[in-house]
């Protein structure tokens, strides 16, 4: 039994209830592409000023984590934002990452898909003020994925907000990095609630106007567009964005709050998934989407039903925050031995948000080991002087 506080100042008895699920492969090939946004773990003993320089990686953590993914059936987004890139994770540090995630994928027996993301995150602000400049930028990490051997997702860069760039120095970007990419690409339209330097993004703060453009860029080459991840928790302007896709170009919802009536879809539509929850929730967005393969509606709504209200604490504003509780289910789940977290972001949440964490992820079976779970708990209680 835990004392666990809530959030209106109580402090209240919880006694575990949830039948953890077991996490396994897949019985039968998946219809729905799914790619789970993993973290960073952070190595406690070689971190020096974490606020100030690159932050220190636990490598073997990290990729245990990411094989335990791949052993579900899950592909991995990689170096994106749930591994805090721009938010204490460097270029360097990801390209690091990306080279040794590849290195592990390659010899997976799964043959996991891997997605990388490319940015401008190593730049100058003055190299960044010109499409030209944004464009190298871009290209300096595309090349490095391309090498390592990834798929590239090209994600959305602060570059453009920075200089309050116009459609056409998007266009003219983009149009260069989608035709001159080896392979398709995924694009990346990253909502302010996730990053607020983000806000007026594809030169418009119209969120239709938006949509027109982008949807006009896939159009000029859809071949060389694998698909395009929305994260702007808008179920409604999801559902109606991907019915106008070209045939062959898929959406991939980021949508940590209606992803799984988004990826069930509507009889006609429906999206693939880069998710960030997808981490958390690993075992039962597997078994769920397995569910959704064999055509069992129920166990697939029953799975996922649950882990819902998880992630919309997970994710709740500010939605920034909310690597801190992938990385705490991570450390109440065995995959690190500490809930620390580069530049010390699991800071950013409160202990009453992640009490609330550990209630809604018992209730959805995602304890694996409730005795550890509860052990973890009780120890980052003591910290805040709850115990």
């Amino acid at each position: 039994m835990l004392i666990l506080p809530t959030s209106d100042a109580r402090l209240e008895a919880y006694a575990l209830t949830g039948t953890p699920l077991t996490p396994r492969a897949p019985r039968v090939p998946l219809t729905r592409t799914a790619f789970a946004a993993a973290h960073v773990v952070s190595d406690p003993l070689r971190e020096r000023n974490p606020w100030d320089t690159r932050p220190a990686v636990d490598w073997k953590a990290t990729l245990v984590f990411r094989q335990s993914l791949w052993d579900q059936g899950l592909g991995l987004a990689e170096a994106m934002d749930t591994a805090q890139r721009g938010m204490g994770v460097d270029w360097l540090t990801a390209k690091e990452l990306i080279e040794r995630t590849m290195k592990a994928a390659k010899v997976h027996p799964l043959k996991p898909r891997v997605a990388c993301g490319a940015g401008t995150d190593h730049a100058a602000a003055s190299d960044l003020a010109t499409p030209d400049g944004i464009a190298r930028a871009y290209e300096t990490q595309m090349a490095a994925i391309e090498n390592a051997g990834g798929q590239l997702i090209l994600m959305a860069s602060r570059a453009f907000t920075a200089i309050s760039a116009v459609k056409d120095t998007y266009h003219k970007v983009y149009r260069r990095l989608i035709d001159n990419a080896k392979d398709p690409v995924i694009l990346h339209w990253l909502g302010d609630m996730f990053d607020p330097a983000l806000r007026g993004y594809w030169g418009t703060t119209d969120v239709d106007a938006a949509s027109d453009f982008v949807l006009d860029l896939i159009a000029e080459n859809p071949a060389k567009v694998d698909g395009i991840k929305i994260s702007l928790l808008d179920q409604a302007h999801e559902e109606a964005f991907r019915k106008r896709l070209p045939a062959g170009v898929r959406l991939y919802t980021g949508d940590d709050f209606n992803y799984a009536d988004l990826i069930a879809g509507d009889g006609a539509h429906y999206s693939h998934a880069l998710l960030g929850i997808f981490a958390a929730i690993a075992p039962a967005a597997a078994q769920a989407l397995e569910a959704l393969a064999e055509g069992d509606m129920q166990a697939y709504h029953r799975l996922f039903a649950p882990t819902v209200p998880l992630s919309r604490e997970i994710f709740r504003a500010p939605t920034r925050f909310y690597k801190a509780g992938i990385a705490f289910l991570a450390w109440l789940n065995g995959y690190q031995s500490h809930f620390i977290m580069p530049a010390g972001f699991q800071s950013s949440r409160d202990i009453t948000h992640y009490a609330e964490v550990f209630r809604l992820a018992d209730r959805a079976g995602l304890l694996r080991d409730p005795d550890l779970a509860e052990q973890r708990m009780r120890q980052l209680l003591a910290i805040h002087g709850l115990v």
